[in-house]
């Protein structure tokens, strides 16, 4: 397969006759492969993405370690933030996905998937899902980084499968927020302007570097509203055994990804106007 995806791929009419979800998944999946088959054809992009975290890992992380100053319950502070560092890399990745909508509508690809039978939910599910797979290379870049660091992580292969799913629901949720945002902006420069206006608050705004014991009180109420705290919360009860509302959280990040997707679904048709 081609890493050139240029939305020709017509849907058959007796695909459409198999039912809407098979027609959905494998939209989804053909997406993915596509950005499975970029990252292949550019290899400096995980490298080159892997720098920041790898940063707040061995420079604050390996710091902050030696001066305890953050109260973590005692766990090592490394050990603490090396799920939030995970869940941040894969925000990063996920949040400005908008952009690729905007440059796929500016290249006319964008009107001829919308002209196939293929749903609209499909669409934004399959960049969705792509957007996962990218977070999951990068997250687990940073997962091997933070066991060469002597990060105590799991090696329960449950734990860590159910690690791989946060990450997408995560990403999937992020993703289909750019893609709304796109779709009311209507403008790269306006997206990317808003998404890095986003992004550090959510960071921020969840137990990602510390504590939400230690948060004032409005900014536990952020906290409680900010989907990135629920997915670093299940990170850090899969991967390092910290106490966590797993049914919680994942109920929260399938729910929030699900009413995204929708709304993403919803303003996708605006773009092309």
């Amino acid at each position: 397969m081609s890493a050139q995806f240029d939305g020709s791929h017509v849907v058959s009419v007796d695909q459409v006759r198999r039912g809407p979800v098979r027609l959905m998944w494998s939209r989804i999946t053909t997406m993915c492969l596509v950005e499975l088959q970029k990252l292949r054809h550019d290899r400096s992009e995980l490298v080159t993405r892997a720098v920041q975290p790898a940063l707040w890992l061995v420079v604050f992380g390996t710091t902050l370690s030696l001066t305890p100053v953050i109260p973590t319950g005692g766990v090592r502070y490394l050990d603490y933030l090396a799920p939030g560092i995970l869940a941040q890399s894969a925000l990063f990745i996920a949040i400005f996905f908008g952009i690729q909508i905007i440059w796929e509508r500016d290249a006319g690809i964008l009107a001829r998937l919308l002209v196939t039978p293929t749903p609209r939910v499909a669409i934004v599910s399959g960049k969705a899902f792509a957007a996962g797979v990218r977070a999951l290379v990068q997250a687990l870049a940073v997962l091997v980084l933070a066991v060469l660091l002597g990060v105590g992580i799991t090696a329960n292969p449950l734990k860590l499968l159910g690690m791989c799913v946060v990450v997408v629901l995560g990403s999937v949720f992020f993703c289909c927020l750019s893609i709304t945002i796109a779709g009311l902006v209507l403008s790269r420069d306006r997206l990317l302007g808003i998404g890095q206006a986003i992004t550090m608050p959510l960071f921020f705004g969840s137990s990602a570097l510390y504590p939400v014991d230690l948060m004032p009180h409005w900014l536990k109420v952020v906290n409680c509203i900010n989907p990135l705290g629920y997915e670093v919360d299940a990170l850090r009860g899969l991967l390092i055994g910290t106490p966590s509302d797993l049914w919680l959280d994942f109920g929260v990040l399938v729910a929030a990804a699900a009413f995204m997707t929708g709304a993403a679904s919803a303003l996708l048709g605006r773009l092309v106007r």
